[in-house]
């Protein structure tokens, strides 16, 4: 079969249209070619300057995730990607808890980029109050993901093309600054290592907070119910794609970025890539990159994010793990129109509550997306290296446990705050798997 057939009867399916060209500019769209930008201020400081050993550290973490969700979306290819996957190879209850901990990441990622085109806007018209900003983002957000998974596709590969034209812009004009003798001076490798500031404390510092920038390869998982054809190798295919053709541009951006930083005084981190265009290029260079990140990033991004999160609770509700009626499917459309309802109210609500404090949000943002990960790499050894003895050693044992030793590393680097919200979050969800089990409701299993 190709799908995941729950015990209820005839649950609600979503239209399938989407094929690997689809699902990478989607996971790409997610990423946002711009990401590095919206966090180079806070791994800057927190890696004390080694922003490109970040980005190479935060890479690595992810090759290993990244691989893990291709094992498991070939086994288990489900709408409710982290959920579904440890449903299936741990049990209901850790199934659960896996779902409620990856909500913290795609709840909240959605705000922290309401809140960073905010910023940006900011930046264009001091003064403007940025509640007034995220409210419209998420209205523009819902009214085109409200139209089917087709027409945020075509949005999506326009989005992805304009930002890697304006970046490739801004690099270009960043070497010309180098050249002129700002910053180092040159291409050097001071943003991967240098003696005199290497501390490997502060580089997992930077790397908890850009892994934000790759989060995005995860949710082309929530996909899997969305895809033409049979071939269950495609979503795996497209995730690994994405991580990489990420990963390669991220560090382009950090290293380039990294040695013209050097010199520059940074007062608000959110401001930190305006600030940058303005000393190095010109203030036409700042008002470009803010409109680009109001009108290009902003807008488009948002949208595989709420794409993303609406499908996660589209499958916890028709599974009976959240309300039911977050289950039910546009009769015309085929898109969850009740899941996508209530998580644009929940991100706006946090968006606007949090729309001062980028740092925390970005911070406990991927708290919830390490938690999903650490649980998705004890989902394979479970099922593959456990369950049925598999011998394929690199696959199934190796990079899962690699997988977990990266994200424990990270976890480290994490601020109190961070920790603190997660492990409240935790708990919370802990509680409300128990109510689930007393009630029975935890019996629904899902089988191929």
């Amino acid at each position: 079969m190709t799908a995941i057939e729950t015990s209820i009867p005839h649950a609600p399916e979503l239209r399938r249209a989407l094929g690997f060209g689809d699902l990478v500019v989607y996971g790409l769209a997610y990423i946002a070619p711009f990401a590095p930008l919206t966090t180079i201020g806070f791994v800057w400081q927190a890696s004390d300057g080694l922003i490109a050993l970040a980005y190479l550290l935060g890479g690595v973490c992810m090759y290993f995730t990244a691989k893990s969700y291709a094992i498991m979306t070939e086994r288990v290819p489900t709408a409710g990607s982290v959920y579904g996957f440890a449903r299936y190879a741990l049990g209901t209850f850790p199934g659960f808890l896996a779902g409620w901990m990856i909500l913290l990441d795609y709840l909240l990622i959605p705000a922290f980029v309401y809140v960073l085109v905010a910023v940006a806007a900011g930046t264009l018209v001091p003064g403007l109050d940025r509640g007034v900003i995220v409210v419209a983002v998420a209205a523009f957000t819902l009214t085109v993901n409200w139209f089917g998974i087709t027409v945020t596709s075509r949005a999506n590969f326009t989005a992805v093309a304009l930002q890697v034209i304006l970046l490739v812009g801004l690099l270009g004009f960043a070497l010309v600054a180098l050249h002129g003798g700002k910053g180092n001076g040159a291409l050097t490798l001071a943003p991967f290592y240098s003696p005199g500031r290497f501390n490997l404390g502060s580089a997992f510092a930077g790397t908890s907070i850009c892994i934000m920038s790759f989060l995005g390869f995860d949710a082309i998982s929530t996909l899997a119910e969305e895809v033409r054809g049979n071939d269950r190798r495609l979503i795996g295919r497209a995730i690994i794609a994405t991580l990489v053709l990420s990963a390669v541009f991220f560090l382009l951006v950090a290293w380039i970025l990294g040695n013209l930083m050097p010199g520059l005084a940074i007062g608000d981190p959110a401001e930190a890539p305006y600030a940058l265009a303005r000393w190095a290029v010109g203030a036409w260079a700042a008002l470009v990159l803010a409109w680009a990140q109001v009108l290009v990033v902003g807008l488009s991004n948002a949208l595989p994010m709420q794409v993303g999160v609406a499908r996660v609770l589209f499958a916890m509700g028709r599974d009976r793990q959240l309300p039911g009626a977050l289950g039910r499917v546009h009769p015309r459309y085929r898109t969850p129109h009740v899941a996508m309802l209530v998580s644009s109210a929940i991100s706006l609500a946090i968006a606007l509550v949090m729309r001062n404090r980028m740092d925390d949000l970005a911070s406990i943002v991927n708290f919830g997306a390490l938690s999903g990960f650490l649980v998705l790499h004890v989902s394979v050894l479970a099922l593959f290296a456990r369950r049925e003895r598999s011998r394929e050693w690199f696959t199934h044992w190796i990079v899962p446990v690699a997988g977990i030793a990266v994200v424990l590393a990270v976890f480290f680097g994490m601020s109190p705050m961070a920790l603190k919200v997660g492990c409240t979050w935790l708990a919370g969800g802990t509680i409300y798997g128990w109510i689930l089990h007393a009630k029975r409701r935890d019996v629904l299993h899902a089988q191929l």
